[in-house]
């Protein structure tokens, strides 16, 4: 035995370790039954990532079994929203994210067209109120008002 034996060696740093939940499994049959519905009755459902037990490599795995769609687009409303596609139809990342870039939430979306996409139907109303004085005479001529441009 040499004098080294009897240094004592401390490990520093975080050990490198995949954490698993074990919920993609269930999650997934979830996301089946809320595709089912979506088909059978077109009810959305909305799947709050950030309020079960989930990992980040339950995130990837996730991620990886979905797979990436085409559609991808930012919401700028109380900080960015990014919604993108699955592979899946039907299927959509919501994440939410405040004005400093952290992530407030995860959602997964199971919907033809995420709900943050679709105009809500109390601002219908006034946008048509807002198209009819645009296409009205200003001040006696011919000529509309635009959109937006302090006419309505």
């Amino acid at each position: 035995m040499s004098g080294l034996d009897s240094i004592p060696v401390h490990v520093e740093g975080e050990p490198q370790v995949t954490l698993r939940s074990e919920n993609l499994r269930p999650l997934l049959q979830e996301i089946a039954g809320a595709l089912e519905a979506l088909i059978a009755d077109d009810r959305p459902t909305t799947i709050d990532l950030t309020a079960m037990p989930f990992t980040e490599q339950d995130e990837a795995d996730l991620r990886a079994t979905l797979g990436r769609g085409e559609v991808e687009g930012t919401v700028s409303a109380f900080g960015p929203t990014r919604i993108v596609e699955t592979a899946i139809a039907g299927v959509w990342f919501v994440e939410h994210r405040d004005a400093e870039d952290r992530r407030l939430a995860l959602h997964l979306e199971i919907a033809r067209v995420p709900e943050m996409l679709m105009t809500p139907r109390a601002d219908l109303a006034d946008a048509l109120t807002a198209l009819r004085a645009a296409t009205e005479p200003r001040n006696g001529n011919d000529q509309a008002g635009g959109v937006g441009d302090g006419a309505a």
